[in-house]
C-alpha cells in the first residue's frame, strides 16, 4: 500500500519582517483618529513616527499591535494582509510593542516580569534554569537589572528599561517603541537605541518607533513617517530631511517651523548648547539641605548626607542615571518619604514639607508622572486645580467650600494654560499627558513662589508641552524663585540651568556652572566612572 507523504509541519517566519499600512482609518463615535494612513516600513530598518499628542500615533501602532482594531483599511505583513483581532494574533505574526505608560505587574519581581512576558508559562517553573537563562539574556543586552527587585521599587527610567527587556526576551519580529527613552539619559538613550539599531540591521527584527527627540530621529532612524491630526502628511529618508522641515510638517505649513523647533534647538540655546540666562542670581539662599539623608525601599540608604544650596533667582540641576537616589530625594523633600537624618531649610526657615509650612514659605512642586503623584484622576479638573487651597479664601468662606468659585477660577486657567478639555468638570484623568502637566503648572504655579522643585517635568510630553513648560520654568526662576530642577535629560538640564549637579549612587558626586558643562565629563560622572573628593558639598 503506497503511503501519503506527510506534510512538513508549519515553520513560524522569523527575521525582520515588513509592514505596510493602506487606507487605514479608526473612529472614536464622531472622532477620526486614523484618516486614511498609508505608511510602508521596510525590513530590517528602524522607523521614526513623528507627531504631536493627538496626531494619531498611538492609534495606528496600537491597530498594528492589535489592541484596537480599524474600520477601514488593511494592515500588510510581508506583503499579505492579515487581520490582527487581538494582541495574541499580533503576539503570533511577531509583533511586540514597548508602551509609553508601564504594563508591570508591580508586586512581581524582575525574572517574573520577564517570564509572564511570554506567551505560555508553565505550572511548575524550574528557577535554577530560568534564572540561569535570564541571566544569559541580561548579558546580551546594554544595560541590566536586579532579578529579585520588584518595579514598584524601580524609578521611573528602571522601569522603562523593563519593559523594553520584555519584549527583546521574546524575540519579535517587529518591535514597537512607544516613546522608549521619555526618561533615560542620553547616554542611556544612545546605548539602549544602538542596540535596537544594530538589532534591526542585523536582519532580526524591524523596528517602529515614537518618539518626540529629533535627535534620536536623525541618528539613529532610516525612515521617518509624520502624523498630523490623523493623516499621514510627510514620508522621507531620514537622510534626505532635517529637523526643520519635520517640525514644519507636524505644525503645519502655517506655522513658523523656527518658533516650534523643539528644546535641543530652542531659541535660548547657545553656540555651546548651554543655557542663556537673562538675570542675576541672588545671594539669597532660597533652599539649603544639610546632610540630607533618606532610606529608600528597600530599608537601605538611598541618600547618602546630601549637601545642596539653591539660590534665589536660579535653576539648579541635578543630573544622573535613573536609579542613583534622585526619586527618593524629591519624595525626601516634598514630606513623601521620612528623611532619616540631615536638616533642610526654605529661606532660612527649618522646613519639614508640611501643608502650612508649604503655603507659609511659599513651596511648590511638580512631580514625575503627575496623574499618579499630584492628582486624583477621578476628579475633574476643576476639583484637582483646587487641591492646594479648596480650604483658603475665595474657595472656601467661614467654612463653607465654593464650588462655584472653584470652577470659575479652573475656566480661567484653562484658557491661560491652553488645557484641551471638554469642560472644567472633566475627569483630568481622561486629559492626554500634556494637558495634565498644564493642569498641574497652572495650580502649582499660582502665587508667589519662593522654591519650585520639578521632578522630570517633560516626561513622555511633545516638544510643543516641552516648549511651553520650559517657558513656564524659566518665568518661576525670572521672577526671583529657586529651582531644583531634577531631569534625567541632560539636553533638558543643559538648556535650562545655572549650575548642574550630577547625583550618583545617592550622592552629590560633581558640580559645574552650566556655561562651563562639558556633556562627555557630566556623562564620566554620571556613570560612576569618576570622583571628586569635595563633590559632595554644592554650596552656593
Amino acid at each position: 500500500m503506497r503511503q501519503t507523504p506527510s506534510i512538513p509541519p508549519h515553520k513560524p517566519a522569523t527575521g525582520a519582517l515588513a509592514l505596510q499600512t493602506y487606507q487605514l482609518t479608526k473612529r472614536f463615535g464622531s472622532f477620526t483618529a486614523l484618516d486614511g494612513v498609508d505608511m510602508r516600513v521596510e525590513p530590517g530598518t528602524v522607523h521614526a513616527l513623528l507627531g504631536e499628542n493627538g496626531a494619531g500615533k498611538s492609534t495606528l501602532v496600537k491597530c498594528v499591535a492589535g489592541f484596537q482594531r480599524a474600520e477601514e483599511g488593511s494592515i500588510l505583513i510581508d506583503g499579505r494582509e492579515h487581520d490582527i483581532a487581538n494582541p495574541v494574533a499580533a503576539r503570533a505574526l511577531g509583533i511586540g510593542m514597548v508602551y509609553q505608560h508601564f504594563t508591570l505587574a508591580p508586586g512581581m519581581s524582575v525574572a517574573e516580569n520577564l517570564l509572564l512576558a511570554a506567551d505560555h508559562v508553565p505550572h511548575i517553573i524550574d528557577w535554577k534554569t530560568r534564572r540561569a537563562e535570564l541571566a544569559a539574556f541580561l548579558a546580551t543586552t546594554p544595560f541590566s537589572l536586579d532579578l529579585d527587585a520588584c518595579p514598584m521599587e524601580l524609578a521611573a527610567g528602571e522601569k522603562q528599561k523593563l519593559e523594553l527587556l520584555k519584549q527583546l526576551y521574546l524575540q519579535p519580529r517587529l518591535l514597537i517603541l512607544d516613546e522608549p527613552t521619555s526618561v533615560l539619559t542620553p547616554q542611556e538613550a544612545d546605548e539602549v537605541l544602538g542596540h535596537v539599531r544594530a538589532f534591526a540591521r542585523s536582519g532580526q527584527c524591524t523596528v517602529l518607533i515614537i518618539t518626540h527627540k529629533f535627535r534620536e530621529v536623525m541618528a539613529y532612524a532610516d525612515a521617518v513617517t509624520v502624523l498630523r491630526r490623523g493623516k499621514a502628511v510627510h514620508h522621507s529618508r531620514v537622510a534626505d530631511t532635517n529637523p526643520a522641515l519635520l517640525a514644519k510638517a507636524m505644525m503645519g505649513e502655517a506655522e513658523n517651523p523656527d518658533k516650534n523647533m523643539p528644546f535641543e534647538h530652542a531659541e535660548h540655546m547657545g553656540q555651546a548648547g548651554t543655557a542663556i540666562n537673562h538675570i542675576a542670581v541672588s545671594n539669597t539662599l532660597a533652599l539649603q539641605l544639610d546632610g540630607l539623608s533618606a532610606l529608600g525601599d528597600r530599608g537601605t540608604l538611598a541618600v547618602h548626607g546630601v549637601h545642596l544650596a539653591v539660590r534665589s533667582g536660579e535653576i539648579l540641576g541635578v543630573a544622573g542615571v535613573s536609579g542613583n537616589g534622585q526619586r527618593e530625594l524629591v519624595e525626601a523633600l516634598v514630606g513623601q518619604r521620612p528623611r532619616s537624618n540631615g536638616q533642610v531649610r526654605v529661606m532660612g526657615e527649618a522646613y519639614n514639607a508640611t501643608r502650612a509650612e508649604n503655603r507659609r514659605l511659599k513651596v511648590r512642586s511638580l512631580p514625575e508622572e503627575p496623574l499618579h503623584n499630584a492628582c486624583v484622576a477621578t476628579l475633574g479638573v476643576a476639583e484637582n486645580m483646587a487641591l492646594r487651597d479648596f480650604d483658603q479664601a475665595p474657595l472656601c468662606r467661614q467654612g463653607v467650600l465654593r464650588f462655584a468659585e472653584w470652577r470659575a477660577r479652573a475656566r480661567r486657567w484653562i484658557a491661560e494654560y491652553g488645557i484641551k478639555t471638554r469642560s472644567e468638570n472633566t475627569p483630568i484623568g481622561s486629559l492626554s499627558g500634556g494637558n495634565v502637566q498644564r493642569a498641574v503648572l497652572a495650580r502649582e504655579l499660582a502665587g508667589d513662589i519662593n522654591v519650585l522643585i520639578a521632578a522630570n517635568p517633560v516626561f513622555g510630553l511633545d516638544f510643543a508641552a516641552v516648549r511651553e513648560i520650559h517657558t513656564r520654568l524659566r518665568q518661576v526662576r525670572d521672577k526671583g524663585a529657586g529651582v531644583l530642577l531634577i531631569s534625567e535629560d541632560l539636553d533638558e538640564l543643559l538648556e535650562l540651568s545655572d549650575r548642574i549637579v550630577v547625583m550618583s549612587e545617592g550622592r552629590i558626586v560633581f558640580e559645574t556652572p552650566t556655561a562651563q558643562a562639558d556633556r562627555k565629563l557630566l556623562g564620566a560622572h554620571m556613570g560612576g566612572g569618576t570622583h571628586t573628593s569635595d563633590a559632595n558639598r554644592a554650596s552656593a
